[in-house]
């Protein structure tokens, strides 16, 4: 209850409003600072361009920088392919912790309920003993369930 009265005395103070201006105001401040970075970065390519047509000649320096800049994007997917099998299981994992977390907030929030209903000892015993078997059949059995070879660990 100490969040909701927090965030209703913010609201009522007009602390939010004030954070959202200061949010506002950061946003445009770093879209401006981006942009500028963009266009001296976009001069300093121009110059080295420049500084390369002079010395090897036009052809040859916007041939050069056409093939550097197709190597970099090339690099760039290649990262970004070589990485996607890492963030799906990152995804994964944070999916499941939600998913557990959600779970035992659910359990939380019912177990006074179903303590004070009729054979609610009953319906909380009966789960609990479940999810210690599993529990006990996961480590006795030496690989995960999801696990696609149990005997690669071996």
């Amino acid at each position: 209850m100490g969040f909701v009265g927090s965030l209703i005395a913010g609201l009522a103070s007009g602390e939010t409003a004030a954070a959202l201006r200061r949010a506002r105001l950061a946003a445009i401040v770093y879209a401006c600072a981006g942009l500028l970075a963009l266009v001296g970065a976009g001069f300093l390519v121009g110059a080295f361009y420049i500084w390369t047509a002079r010395r090897y000649g036009p052809i040859e320096a916007a041939a050069g920088f056409g093939i550097g800049f197709l190597v970099v994007a090339g690099l760039i997917l290649l990262v970004f392919r070589l990485s996607a099998g890492s963030r799906a299981k990152q995804r994964e994992r944070r999916r499941k912790a939600d998913l557990t977390a959600l779970g035992v907030t659910t359990a939380l929030a019912l177990l006074p309920t179903l303590a004070r209903g009729k054979g609610g000892l009953g319906l909380i015993l009966g789960p609990a003993a479940a999810l210690a078997a599993y529990a006990i059949y996961r480590e006795n059995s030496g690989h995960e369930p999801d696990d696609p070879d149990p005997g690669a660990g071996i």
